[in-house]
């Protein structure tokens, strides 16, 4: 019986293993991450406005053919207060915390958010703006900005996902990308991920709980031997 009951335990530690990792591997794949802003903070857009200080949940949205669609959530994720369109953007150095950066602004007057970097990723998202808005970021900071020629203020996600991307400069030109977004070193290039290597964690599930089904018919198995045994 002491048999038996190894392989009790062994089976119901894997059981709570394989039942606990879907939750952390879901945060992987949308980069749920909540932040508290201390003071408003501005935020491009479909619905774009301006946040008052308070908690709020950034997250990817889910979708295989583009990975830098940003929706903000208020605390318990009831409502959607923007869904906005990004770029990839590369730091040489990834943190173990979360970190969001901002563009300057006048005394008084909110920060605009630039981008979003999840914890332990050298990849982040830049935001990008509807361009007659870059353009004015872009006269106060003095830098060029992320801009869309579509109106982000009635786009749904699917036009977002096609939605062509330049860089303003503050004179109104456009500029290059690579002015605005930091391109990664050779040598550190990260590969992007196929499509198999990012679908949602969450469809992984049928496997693993064919994989404690056939451990449950060995413990059975054990179980009907040892029983043989001790008659």
């Amino acid at each position: 019986m002491k048999l038996f009951r190894m392989f009790a335990i062994m089976f119901c530690g894997l059981a709570v293993y394989v039942f606990s990792v879907p939750g952390a591997r879901a945060d992987e794949w949308n980069k749920k991450t909540k932040v508290t802003f201390s003071e408003p903070v501005e935020v491009p857009g479909v619905g774009a406005q301006t946040l008052p200080a308070g908690t709020y949940v950034f997250k990817l949205v889910d979708s295989l053919s583009n990975r830098n669609i940003v929706q903000i959530f208020n605390e318990d994720e009831t409502h959607v207060y923007t869904t906005i369109l990004a770029i990839p953007n590369y730091r040489l150095k990834a943190t173990d915390k979360t970190v969001m950066t901002f563009r300057e602004r006048a005394a008084g007057q909110p920060q605009a958010i630039r981008a979003w970097f999840y914890p332990g990723a050298s990849w982040g998202q830049e935001f990008v703006y509807a361009k007659s808005r870059a353009a004015e970021l872009a006269k106060v900071t003095n830098e060029p900005v992320l801009a869309t020629p579509i109106e982000l203020a009635a786009a749904p996600i699917e036009a977002l996902k096609m939605a062509p991307v330049e860089a303003v400069k503050p004179t109104g030109e456009e500029v290059e990308l690579a002015q605005v977004v930091e391109p990664p070193p050779v040598a550190a290039a990260e590969p992007q991920p196929t499509a198999a290597e990012t679908l949602p964690k969450t469809a992984s599930l049928l496997p693993l709980i064919g994989l404690i089904g056939l451990l449950s018919l060995g413990v059975g198995f054990v179980f009907w031997v040892v029983s043989k045994r001790t008659v």
